[in-house]
């Protein structure tokens, strides 16, 4: 199983950036009830959606990934989401 590196689009436009196994099941658990084990940041943001991932051969190549992405400028993450949507299409 390899790791991967996703942002979610909250509900207020905000956009999330974490790591995972199942980007699937994480996502889920985001949008899931209050009980869920979706992070605590988009609990008052739901529903989120799904706008970039890309997997990493280790959970920690996926950590640093993932504090590369938080240091991005919005403008630059919203390039990357662009870039997977127009991959996708």
């Amino acid at each position: 199983m390899s790791w991967h590196v996703y942002i979610v689009r909250c509900a207020d436009d905000s956009l999330y950036t974490g790591i995972a196994l199942d980007v699937a099941r994480r996502v889920a658990e985001h949008n899931g009830d209050q009980r869920a084990l979706g992070a605590r940041y988009t609990r008052g943001r739901r529903p989120v959606r799904l706008v970039y991932q890309e997997a990493v051969a280790s959970r920690s190549l996926a950590a640093r990934r993932e504090a590369q992405i938080k240091r991005l400028s919005r403008t630059a993450k919203e390039r990357l989401a662009d870039q997977a949507a127009s991959i996708d299409r």
